[in-house]
């Protein structure tokens, strides 16, 4: 365990974050960490349900964007609007990420603190390296897949347009940056046993 582990009241937890473009396999590797006993943060499901009716980054958002991204009669956020609006806009993608990262952070520092000693905290975010919370970490995963295999996948699994899928991977942080961030890759460019091998090869070197 290192020695910038961060402090979860008066015992020590080993945070490691985990990252990767859309659709690079990250889920995957995620899931795997899991099944073998890390105590799994994810960001995504965190900024979900701060963006349900009700709470504070649902609130927020309307506040910024209006009542277009707003469905108006269930209230819930209409996110395939918001998208389209962020993913084509810059200033509004940073807008939208000055909202939601820092509630976030709050949440996934109460999770922290309330771990048990000794766990091992994986932090899957897909903008770990975009927002520098890579820096906070003791070791930063990163999961890469080619660019065009990204692509394939989201048009053929998620239905994406393919001209939404580059867009959508040109707004993240490319290849490179995420790799300068990394103290391990994962490379996801064969089959999923590969992919979840070096998983559990990883995490066996954790305890040895």
């Amino acid at each position: 365990m290192s020695d910038r582990n961060i402090k979860a009241g008066d015992h020590s937890v080993m945070t490691v974050g985990l990252t990767g473009g859309i659709a690079s396999g990250k889920s995957t590797v995620s899931r795997r960490l899991g099944e073998l006993g890390a105590v799994v943060i994810d960001a995504d499901a965190i900024a979900r349900n701060l963006q349900q009716p009700g709470e504070r980054g649902h609130s927020a958002i309307r506040e910024h964007f209006g009542d277009a991204v707003i469905d108006p009669t269930t209230g819930e956020l209409l996110r395939q609007e918001l998208a389209n609006i962020v993913f084509n806009d810059q200033v509004q993608l940073e807008a939208l990420n000055g909202i939601i990262h820092p509630m976030v952070r709050e949440e996934t520092a109460r999770l922290i603190e309330a771990a048990a000693p000794g766990s091992v905290i994986v932090y899957d975010m897909p903008l770990l390296v975009e927002t520098g919370q890579h820096s906070d970490m003791d070791q930063v995963l990163v999961v890469e897949a080619p660019v065009e295999e990204r692509v394939r996948r989201m048009v053929t699994d998620r239905g994406m347009a393919d001209d939404d899928a580059r867009r959508r991977i040109a707004a993240q942080a490319t290849d490179e940056q995420r790799r300068a961030a990394a103290t391990t890759v994962f490379d996801n460019s064969g089959r999923v046993q590969d992919l979840v091998r070096q998983v559990d090869e990883w995490w066996r070197l954790q305890g040895s």
